[in-house]
């Protein structure tokens, strides 16, 4: 299989196409950990604060999101503020589509983990059997980037699954599930910087599991105090995150440090 190579050459080089989605840095964990934070708060205050419900939050959440990821499509290239407000949205969604299978259909959180554990193994089957790759380093066609899209929705939904089985139905809290899976997150960090591991498996693993870290600390916020959260509420939580989504947004506008040229040749 032909490995792409990444470069950071000009666009008017022969051979070269944007990739539509940002570099790896330090900046895209920070955001990626705020949005899931902010999904998880987001959704919680547009569905019991505004009185909205989930089925009524969910029809609207979708409709944006189909907007955003319409114009996402259409940039054809990584532009911060399209991509990380589809991700927030996606984000939120993702947490909807849990919810309203848990709480509205009745589907335990063993069953809906179970089933987005097989939907997102097959999506990366497909995508792998397509492409002949999983790396987002190389998300330079509307294909892959639908498979990019279908991924990340698909990761958002399990973490919440994951992330609500553990701190609820298991019983150990928010703040105990966070730390469990910070604790992940740092054993794939070590097992990629000194043992290794393949970048591709590491980097979708932490993806994952960035959800239900998130998700966990936004609820201990959020959360009321007798519910096992520290009370901030969802207003709080959600604007404190969407302004550190947004401070990170302007400033890789800015710098362009995570704009990625690929060579196919």
């Amino acid at each position: 299989m032909k490995t792409d190579a990444v470069t950071t050459q000009n666009e008017s080089s022969p051979g070269l196409y944007p990739n539509r989605v940002p570099q790896v840095t330090a900046g895209f964990w920070v955001i990626k950990l705020m949005a899931v934070t902010m999904g998880e708060t987001a959704a919680d205050y547009i569905a019991v604060n505004l009185g909205l419900g989930l089925t009524v939050t969910s029809i609207i959440m979708s409709t944006v999101l189909a907007g955003a990821l319409l114009l996402q499509f259409s940039m054809k290239r990584y532009v911060p503020w399209a991509y990380w407000l589809a991700v927030v949205l996606i984000s939120i969604v993702g947490t909807l589509v849990t919810d309203n299978l848990v709480d509205n259909l009745g589907v335990s959180l063993v069953t809906c983990t179970a089933v987005f554990t097989v939907l997102l193994a097959l999506t990366f089957g497909a995508w792998f059997r397509q492409e002949g790759t999983l790396s987002i380093h190389t998300i330079i066609s509307t294909r892959r980037e639908a498979f990019y899209w279908i991924t990340i929705l698909f990761t958002f939904a399990l973490g919440t699954a994951v992330g609500d089985l553990v701190s609820e139905q298991f019983g150990l809290g928010y703040l105990a599930t966070g730390m469990l899976f910070g604790a992940i997150i740092i054993s794939l960090s070590i097992g990629y910087f000194m043992i290794g591991l393949d970048s591709i498996l590491a980097f979708w693993l932490v993806y994952i599991f960035t959800r239900p870290l998130g998700a966990s600390f936004g609820d201990l916020l959020s959360q009321p105090v007798n519910y096992g959260g520290l009370g901030f509420g969802t207003i709080a939580t959600s604007l404190i995150f969407l302004g550190v989504i947004i401070a990170v947004v302007m400033w890789m506008s800015v710098t362009g440090k995570d704009q990625e040229m690929i060579s196919t040749q």
